[in-house]
C-alpha cells in the first residue's frame, strides 16, 4: 500500500507542477547566516512588536552551514501550535531549513493569526514575520531566493496576506486548507507576481469550499482565479484528475511563469493531504502527500532578485 501511494504521490506532482527549468538552475542567494553555527533544532523565541513571540526550529539532516538551503514557514491553525503542526504536516521531512512559528492568543485563548475576525487587535504579524525572517536569515544558511510561506486554515489563510504584502520576500506560497478572510476593502497589490499552490477539501465544513458569505469567506475557487488574474495566468485552467479524489486546476503561461495551482480534494475535509486523523475533522485523501506535493511546487518557484 505504501509503494501505491508513492506511486500516486509522484504522479500526482507530476500532474500538478509545471517544470520550470528556471528555477532549478538560478544561483542560490547565500544569506549571513552561511558559514556560522546555528541554533538547535528546538523551541526558539524572538522579540517583535514588543512581545517575546515563539517558533520551533527544525534543521534538516547532514545540516551544512556554508550550503544554503531552502527556508519554509509553516503557519498553525487557530488553537494550534508550530510543534503539533510539525507532527502532522511532515514538513520537516523536506530538505530545508523550516520554521513552525506560533500565534499570539486569542481572547478565547486559542492561538491565531492576523487577518482573521478573532485576530488579536494591534498584533502584526507580518511584520513578525519579517523580523523572523531577519532572524533566521542571520542565524541559519538560507537561500534568500527560495523563502516560501505554507500553513493549514487561519495560518493558511495568513500566507495569502503574506504574498500580498511581502512579495518581496516569499518566492511562493502553498496554503492547505485556508481560511481566507474578507474583512477589509484593503486591496491586495503584491510587488511581484507570486506563485500559488492551493489545496483544499470539496467537503470542508470548517471553511466551505464554496465560501461563507455570512463569515466573509470567498468560495476557494474564486480565491484561486483573482491569484491567477493577478499573476496575469491564461483564464482557463488546465484540468487533470487523479485516482478517484483529486482534481487538479493550472492556471499556467503566467506572468515571471507564477503558476497557479488549485487542488481539489473530491469531499476532503478539513486536513491535509497524505496525514492521518489528527491534522482536522472529515476525510483525509493518501492520495498524495501534502507536503511532497508542496515540496517540489516551492523547488520549482524560485525568485529572482
Amino acid at each position: 500500500m505504501r509503494k501505491l501511494i508513492l506511486l500516486a504521490t509522484a504522479l500526482a506532482v507530476t500532474i500538478a507542477i509545471p517544470a520550470t527549468s528556471t528555477a532549478a538552475e538560478a544561483k542560490p542567494l547565500p544569506s549571513k547566516g552561511c558559514g556560522t553555527t546555528p541554533p538547535a533544532s528546538a523551541d526558539q523565541t524572538i522579540v517583535s512588536g514588543g512581545l517575546t513571540r515563539t517558533y520551533r526550529l527544525h534543521l534538516p539532516d547532514g545540516y551544512q552551514p556554508g550550503t544554503p538551503y531552502p527556508l519554509i514557514l509553516v503557519y498553525h491553525g487557530r488553537g494550534k501550535t508550530g510543534a503539533f503542526t510539525e507532527q502532522f504536516s511532515d514538513m520537516s521531512k523536506l530538505n530545508a531549513v523550516v520554521a513552525y512559528p506560533n500565534g499570539v492568543l486569542d481572547a478565547e485563548n486559542k492561538q491565531a493569526w492576523q487577518g482573521a475576525p478573532y485576530s488579536v487587535k494591534g498584533v502584526d504579524d507580518v511584520k513578525f514575520t519579517a523580523d523572523l525572517l531577519d532572524q533566521l536569515e542571520a542565524t541559519t544558511c538560507v537561500d534568500r531566493s527560495a523563502v516560501y510561506a505554507t500553513g493549514k486554515s487561519n495560518g493558511a489563510g495568513f500566507t495569502g496576506i503574506l504574498a500580498c504584502q511581502m512579495a518581496d520576500r516569499f518566492a511562493a506560497i502553498a496554503p492547505v486548507a485556508g481560511a481566507f478572510y474578507r474583512l477589509t476593502p484593503q486591496r491586495c497589490a503584491p510587488s511581484r507576481p507570486v506563485p500559488v499552490l492551493e489545496i483544499h477539501g470539496t467537503g470542508d465544513t470548517t471553511i466551505p469550499y464554496d465560501g461563507d458569505g455570512s463569515r466573509d469567506l470567498p468560495a476557494i475557487q474564486t480565491w484561486v482565479r483573482d491569484w491567477a488574474i493577478r499573476n496575469n495566468c491564461k483564464p482557463i485552467p488546465r484540468v487533470t484528475l487523479l485516482g478517484n479524489d483529486v482534481t487538479t486546476m493550472t492556471y499556467d503561461a503566467c506572468r515571471s511563469r507564477a503558476d497557479v495551482v488549485h487542488v481539489a480534494v473530491t469531499d476532503g475535509g478539513h486536513t491535509w493531504p497524505g496525514s492521518d486523523a489528527s491534522s482536522g475533522p472529515g476525510y483525509v485523501t493518501q492520495t498524495f502527500e501534502a507536503h511532497e506535493l508542496i515540496g517540489r511546487f516551492f523547488s520549482e518557484h524560485r525568485m529572482n532578485r
